[in-house]
């Protein structure tokens, strides 16, 4: 029973994650660039996204030999809800629409957390599979939204000539990008396959 309840709370969380993506880009409303369009296609992948979450235990029917036409119909519903990427699509459609707006940095960067959030989500949420299995990847997704605030604080400096402001802030770049490289570089490098006993990462296994 609580793997159930847990099971509808990350489903629900995704839904709700994904609607709140979309109304904090698109408001306020635009009526220009293809804004209809875009919120059509936003509105659209977060719908369809969370149906496929709603059907995900649903059986697909068995194969037969002759099987009716409400079954065949049943099985291509059931195809086109699930392999189409959906969430995908939303974003890519929530995205259009947040630039769509004048530049707001700290705005775009919360869209951009709660969107990596819906996404991450709505993965989980499809494999049955708990918080904690985000856990190993906790340090580079911090890192991320340091940097995702890294850019929001740039996105606010005006547009200037050279200067000491524009040097300090290309210098708090380069070494946030450093500090990043330091991070994930080892936690990729831990898990290369390592299968010579020259050979570090089997690239050139000669055995």
């Amino acid at each position: 029973m609580t793997r159930l309840a847990s099971a509808v709370a990350m489903r629900a969380a995704a839904v709700l994650l994904g609607a709140g993506c979309l109304v904090w880009a698109a408001l306020p409303a635009v009526h220009w660039g293809w804004a209809g369009f875009a919120l059509t296609v936003a509105i659209a992948g977060v719908a369809a996204g969370g149906l496929r979450l709603a059907l995900a235990a649903v059986p697909v029917p068995e194969q037969s030999y002759w099987p009716s036409p409400g079954v065949r119909a049943w099985r291509a519903f059931l195809d086109a809800v699930r392999l189409v990427p959906w969430e995908e699509g939303a974003v890519i459609g929530i995205a259009w629409l947040e630039g769509l707006h004048p530049s707001r940095p700290w705005h775009t960067a919360v869209l951009g957390t709660g969107l990596i959030a819906y996404l991450l989500i709505a993965h989980l949420a499809e494999s049955d599979a708990p918080l904690a299995t985000l856990r190993p990847q906790a340090r580079v997704l911090g890192l991320g939204a340091a940097l995702l605030a890294l850019g929001a604080g740039a996105g606010m400096v005006p547009a200037a000539g050279p200067g000491a402001g524009s040097a300090l802030l290309r210098l708090v770049a380069a070494g946030a990008l450093i500090a990043a490289a330091g991070l994930v570089l080892p936690y990729v490098a831990r898990r290369l396959p390592r299968w010579g006993g020259g050979d570090s990462v089997g690239i050139y296994n000669r055995s």
